[in-house]
């Protein structure tokens, strides 16, 4: 009998575990998703970290938060940290956030000639 609540304890546990990041991970609908922006600037901060990177760009006299893809999307696509390192001059398309108008969510990115999609 302790057996049987010992693995339903566990089973729960893990089932609990399994959910956590869905439940934490935010949805896109805080973006405008109807006005596509595409800004061309110099990066001069990077997070290259999950659960997604960002970078913080000097677009138009501007300083814009690009929240980009997971790490390991962006790297299996063909952007590396070091393309993005603080200094480079990038284009970023994306969705302005509905409450934060200096923020972005990035579908596309452009460094050294090079177009990733993000999403």
């Amino acid at each position: 009998m302790k057996l049987i609540f010992l693995l339903r304890g566990l089973l729960l546990s893990l089932s609990l575990l399994v959910a956590l990041p869905s439940i934490a991970h935010h949805g896109w609908s805080e973006y405008e998703q109807t006005k596509l922006i595409k800004l061309s600037g110099k990066v001069i901060q990077n997070g290259y970290e999950h659960p997604h990177g960002f970078i913080k760009l000097s677009a138009d006299g501007k300083e814009w938060i690009a929240v980009l893809a997971p790490p390991f999307r962006m790297e299996n696509r063909g952007l590396l940290k070091t393309d993005i390192a603080d200094g480079a001059q990038v284009t970023v398309e994306g969705y302005v956030n509905r409450s934060k108008p200096d923020e972005m969510r990035a579908e596309r990115i452009t460094v050294s000639n090079k177009t990733i999609e993000l999403r």
